[in-house]
């Protein structure tokens, strides 16, 4: 008998929950609200804030400010050091390490047992629910996960607390019973030197029937090159016979795609996007021939957007979701059952539905170029890729992009260092279909190109195989959940990075 067959019906009636997404959003987005805020009542924000008299969405959005991590900060440092009752009730002890802000190395989200139940967990729960769905011929539990993983960060330790990214938090909070289908084990899955972790991962994995992998594509693909390695097999379908399934995210996935099918050209294989973010499990891709992704509202997190083209203004729009419109950019705002209160996540999302509400991830508020008025965001930069690529038969294993400001002759370009897996035959080429692309998608971009008069062709530098690994070593962040920056709008990253890969001298 399956495995798979006996768990399908206890994991049926959630889908039956999330069918009520496409009718009764606002209800449950609302439901979600006053749960948070009759949680948080008597905690020192809550009473800052009134929590007790808010009765509506107007309400609470006019008692409680919008925040970064700046804003709260000294409450989370606060609570690191074991204070109860700051941002939420009682203590919390474990913080996800995530990527630092302009006066901080690292930020330190707070993750709470209850934002563990109602969000991360339930986000990985809600992965299997919808993919049984799609799928019914599943055997997904007949076999073993791989799941990559982070590590512990016991140097941010404090007394009352422990730092970890979040995955690592994930592994050690886990139901027990998880461990007997999933590998590596857990020592292993910990462990924070990367290249010690894939080599340990890819012999306990070798040789176990591995059905399903979930992790972050570029550090999951080192993994799957080194069991390739040691198993000596054309295909990684011959080592396991039995996967059929991916649950990836971190980072758009569409410069691995084709690294993938080469890896696994079987129609068997399936892959499945998710948005989970130190902050929280914010999205899952419920149709396999729709790349945009559910928004989950009925977890214990709160959406607020601001539109892009406001987000700079000295009092932006602030727009609950059921006031959000297709076709938009966004940047992201949560409330959350960690505490964290209007915050800006720093993500900006695209509705392509409202009925339900489905999205896309274009970027980061951060991460775009907007140097001469062009405003290139990280989704323009992988529709095009996949162009040129198309074009060229290309594959792109990694990039990064920034301007390059004008000289004395008012010269301004666009600078691209990309890793090939597979180069093209003519570089050249590849950046003049690149640039074409650009110009398809983004109709600044377009404007500032006419003629070379504002900005010229942007120019391509092929990086040489690993550097992007060596300078997230660099920066002591290679593996986990780091990324590499796909956009800069100063040139601080790239010029780094070219100093590595030997463009520019010391």
């Amino acid at each position: 008998m399956s495995i798979t067959k006996l768990i399908r019906p206890f994991l049926a009636p959630r889908y039956r929950k999330i069918e009520r997404y496409t009718s009764q959003a606002e209800e449950l987005q609302m439901g979600v609200l006053r749960r948070l805020l009759a949680a948080a009542a008597h905690t020192e924000w809550g009473r800052k804030h009134q929590f007790q008299e808010i009765r509506s969405y107007e309400q609470f959005a006019a008692s409680c400010p919008v925040t970064s991590y700046d804003d709260l900060k000294a409450d989370i440092d606060r609570m690191r050091h074991g204070e109860r009752d700051v941002l939420w009730p009682g203590r919390v002890e474990w913080y996800a390490k995530s990527s630092g802000t302009t006066s901080d190395k690292s930020k330190f989200i707070p993750v709470s047992p209850q934002g563990l139940k109602d969000t991360h967990y339930a986000g990985g729960t809600d992965a299997v629910v919808l993919y049984l769905y799609n799928n019914p011929q599943s055997r997904i539990f007949d076999g073993r996960a791989l799941i990559l993983g982070g590590s512990h960060a016991p140097n941010y330790n404090l007394k009352h607390s422990l730092v970890g990214d979040l995955s690592a938090i994930l592994i050690e909070n886990i139901n027990p019973l998880v461990n007997l289908v999933r590998i590596p084990k857990k020592a292993t899955a910990l462990l924070s030197d990367f290249e010690e972790k894939r080599e340990r991962i890819a012999h306990e994995a070798l040789h176990r029937d591995v059905t399903n992998l979930s992790g972050v594509p570029s550090w999951m693909m080192a993994v799957l090159t080194r069991v390739m390695e040691l198993s000596g097999k054309d295909y990684l379908s011959d080592v396991w016979p039995n996967l059929e399934v991916f649950f990836h995210g971190g980072v758009a996935f569409t410069p691995y795609r084709e690294q993938y099918r080469r890896l696994l050209p079987t129609e068997k294989m399936h892959y499945m996007e998710t948005y989970n973010a130190s902050e929280g499990f914010f999205g899952l891709q419920s149709d396999p021939a729709d790349p945009a992704m559910l928004l989950m509202i009925d977890y214990g997190v709160f959406y607020e957007f601001i539109p892009m083209d406001e987000i700079e203004s000295e009092h932006p729009a602030v727009l609950p979701l059921w006031a959000v419109e297709t076709g938009k950019n966004y940047a992201m705002v949560i409330t959350t059952s960690s505490g964290l209160w209007r915050y800006m996540i720093g993500d900006t999302v695209r509705f392509t539905s409202t009925n339900p509400y489905k999205f896309i991830i274009t970027g980061r508020t951060k991460f775009f170029i907007n140097a001469f008025g062009e405003e290139l965001i990280v989704d323009n930069a992988e529709r095009g890729l996949a162009e040129a690529c198309r074009q060229t038969g290309a594959i792109v294993n990694e990039y990064s992009a920034a301007p390059v400001f004008m000289n004395a002759q008012g010269q301004c370009r666009h600078q691209w260092l990309v890793e090939f897996s597979q180069p093209p035959a003519d570089t050249e080429a590849f950046a003049e279909a690149l640039d074409k692309a650009l110009q398809q998608v983004n109709s600044d971009y377009e404007a500032k190109r006419f003629k070379d008069i504002t900005l010229q062709r942007l120019e391509l530098i092929p990086a040489r195989k690993g550097l992007f690994n060596d300078w997230l070593k660099s920066q002591g962040k290679l593996g986990g959940q780091h990324k590499v920056p796909r956009l800069s709008n100063n040139r601080t990253f790239i010029e780094q990075m070219l100093t590595m890969n030997g463009d520019l001298k010391e």
